[in-house]
């Protein structure tokens, strides 16, 4: 059936088969090629966001950068060294060795609302399991408070590839571009809204360990005081120097109250962009 078969002859048939032949060839080559390809550029865009969340982190100020476990009081003046990856750090492997009783949760911190159900990112993502297997993800409230109303926010593509502290996706603001880091690692399968109560639903690479860098139970009160300080902190840098809460909460509408604040830079140190 092919020229340089024995006794091949130019025929129609012969014809319409080797045009039928080549097109599925070139489509399947095609589809390799471009597969691969995606491979290649998915894996440059981890390489390149991992070398960009390592510089970051170098470049956080201690007071972002403590160990979990201080912040649930099992240890005492320890900074996280491994870029808020508890999942290759002996240390916390350890310590969570050790414990004995589990974790006690609050559903509200500080005024921020909390649930006990999701884990949260020290980006301020949170996220929770879902009966197949999937994970939703969305901004805490904590995230959602100081940046307000956002004019739009820029979601990964269904199928992207998500890495833990590489860009999950883009909040904007006015001036301001705020990059909130994924959670976790795996592919996204769907696309949320506020109205569905969640923006991102991933599948996960590694169902075993995709969560065990997360915070959770007694951390998260600790962390969001440590936050509210933090927060304090950057509003006195960028020339404010102001009082941000009231009994221990955010006033309302806490954005009017500081409009000389330099947002562009509060907000990239609360969501550890250095």
């Amino acid at each position: 059936m092919l020229p340089w078969v024995y006794e091949f002859h130019w025929t129609v048939f012969h014809i319409t088969f080797l045009l039928v032949f080549f097109s599925v060839f070139v489509v399947i080559v095609t589809t390799v090629v471009m597969a691969m390809r995606r491979t290649q550029q998915a894996e440059q865009q981890n390489k390149i966001d991992s070398i960009l969340w390592h510089s970051d982190f170098e470049d956080l100020p201690p007071k972002a950068r403590v160990c979990r476990h201080e912040l649930s009081g099992e240890v005492k003046n320890r900074m996280c060294d491994n870029g808020f990856d508890c999942r290759s750090c002996k240390v916390h492997t350890f310590l969570v060795s050790q414990q004995h009783e589990p974790h006690s949760v609050q559903f509200e911190t500080y005024g921020f609302t909390m649930p006990p159900y999701r884990l949260y990112h020290r980006g301020h993502a949170w996220v929770q399991e879902e009966k197949d297997g999937t994970y939703k993800i969305g901004i805490d409230d904590f995230g959602t408070r100081i940046i307000g109303r956002a004019q739009s926010i820029e979601l990964p593509e269904i199928g992207t590839h998500l890495s833990v502290n590489g860009k999950g996706m883009l909040v904007r603001k006015q001036n301001a571009e705020i990059r909130i880091l994924s959670p976790i690692d795996g592919k996204v399968v769907e696309q949320g809204d506020a109205e569905k109560g969640w923006l991102l639903k991933v599948k996960p690479d590694n169902k075993e360990k995709v969560t065990a860098h997360l915070l959770k139970g007694d951390e998260v009160p600790n962390w969001i005081m440590r936050e509210m300080e933090r927060l304090q902190i950057s509003f006195a840098t960028s020339g404010v120097g102001a009082t941000l809460a009231d009994g221990g909460e955010l006033v309302p509408d806490f954005h009017k109250h500081y409009p000389k604040a330099d947002w562009d830079s509060v907000l990239g140190q609360m969501f550890l962009e250095a």
